[in-house]
């Protein structure tokens, strides 16, 4: 079965050299305690685990070790007898069932870490195999050399990787070691690759934390700066706006205060306000004669002579005695052009076609009217007479010669604060675009 290359590892050394050895760390930690045992006596061990190859690269993965049961001196030579090999294949046998034993490792103090050609000789006899290894520590030193036999020698290795996983196989023949040599039931071979797989997920967990909490910051971040944008949007939107509305009603203001000869009705009295600019003076017409000796008196009851807010009263069309026109209020101007007057004339209305003007008679009852003439700001053409009274009676108001909506406004409420109002019912962003016979909605 092909092992996959350890992802979890600690390179040691210089690891370019081919094969790449990669030593599981119990195999490492097992070592250090053969290296305490040491003394002037040589402790040596065999190395399980399997050797594996690539179009690209070679692989030696060592996942187990087996103390020998004696490593043996003759002379300055170490002997592998066969009592060594027969419990080494036993133990081999009973806690690493698939392994192979590929190499041996010797922790010997005061030994050069050297392969001398005494080792060369032994090792090329038990471990013939290509790739093989052969380990020497220094148990003062603590310091240690890896061997490779290729090209028909042993080649020292500059490094190898120590990787980390679960490994029961090595852990468990770690504690029966252990018990056979005396060691206290309680002590327990210290778990050195859980812990640093612990500290490794521990390591990771607080990195995705702080990665998740500056994910969470950052779309904060976001947040608030769409939001201040929008806020921004917003308020230069309303600024606009604000500064438009300011603007009409500085322009309705300016109207307003242009406007002259505005009509001011009070029980039944038609009073003319001409501007002082003008030389007018306000005249009330109420039973006064005019200049013929005529007295005109009121002919329509009910009937409001002009709009309130139109600047300037329009001529009144004569012959509308009595009649039904009358009595509705809907009194329409014959001859508008007739209806106009110049500053300073006096209006006649109401007089019948049979009218005598050099005669004292008095005529029939007919419409006030006003003294003086139009204001300069009186449009021509727009009808005061009794068609006022029902046009917006109904909530629609038709556009009539001459109107505004400061106009109509003055006309219908008796102010212009209601301009606004109007053009927001009819969707008008500029009150001054309005065509004759347009009919508006009134608030």
């Amino acid at each position: 079965m092909e092992r996959q290359i350890p992802k979890n590892v600690r390179q040691i050394g210089n690891v370019s050299d081919t094969p790449k050895i990669y030593v599981e760390d119990y195999v490492d930690t097992f070592f250090s305690q053969l290296c305490d045992k040491a003394g002037e006596s040589p402790v040596g061990a065999f190395l399980v685990g399997d050797i594996q190859s690539t179009e690209e690269e070679e692989y030696v993965y060592i996942y187990g070790a087996i103390q020998m049961h004696e490593l043996k001196l003759s002379g300055t030579e170490y002997v592998l007898d066969e009592d060594t090999w027969k419990h080494a294949y036993e133990d081999c046998k009973q806690y690493f069932e698939d392994g192979e034993m590929l190499g041996w490792f010797v922790a010997h103090a005061g030994v050069p870490l050297t392969a001398e050609d005494r080792v060369v000789k032994l090792h090329k006899k038990s471990f013939p195999k290509t790739n093989t290894v052969f380990i020497m520590k220094d148990p003062e030193e603590k310091e240690e050399a890896y061997f490779v036999h290729k090209l028909d020698d042993l080649m020292e290795i500059g490094g190898h990787f120590t990787y980390y996983e679960k490994n029961p196989c090595m852990q468990n023949y770690m504690i029966s070691t252990r018990k056979k040599n005396g060691a206290s039931p309680t002590e327990t071979v210290e778990d050195q690759a859980a812990k640093d797989f612990r500290s490794i997920v521990r390591s990771r967990e607080e990195l995705m934390m702080k990665q998740r909490s500056n994910r969470m910051m950052y779309a904060l971040s976001t947040c608030l700066v769409l939001l201040v944008v929008i806020m921004g949007v917003a308020t230069m939107n309303n600024f606009d706006k604000m500064k438009s509305v300011q603007n009409t009603l500085e322009n309705l203001s300016g109207v307003s205060k242009s406007d002259d000869g505005q009509v001011q009705q009070t029980d039944g009295k038609v009073t003319s306000v001409g501007d002082p600019s003008t030389g007018e003076n306000a005249a009330r017409t109420e039973g006064q004669p005019d200049a013929g000796g005529q007295i005109q008196e009121a002919g329509q009851a009910g009937a409001q002579s002009g709009t309130d807010g139109q600047a300037g009263v329009q001529d009144e069309t004569a012959g509308q005695v009595g009649s039904q026109e009358a009595a509705d209020g809907q009194a329409q101007a014959k001859d508008p052009a007739a209806g106009q007057t110049q500053p300073g004339e006096n209006v006649q209305a109401g007089e019948t076609a049979s009218a005598d003007a050099g005669g004292g008679t008095p005529q029939e009852p007919s419409a006030e009217t006003s003294g003086s003439a139009s204001a300069a700001g009186t449009p021509e053409g727009s009808d005061g007479s009794g068609a006022g009274e029902n046009n917006g009676s109904d909530g629609i108001y038709v556009v009539e010669q001459g109107d505004t909506l400061a106009i109509i406004s003055q006309k219908l409420y008796g102010d212009i604060s209601h301009v606004d109002a109007i053009s927001r019912m009819n969707g008008l962003s500029d009150g001054n675009l309005i065509y004759i016979g347009q009919k508006l909605l009134l608030p």
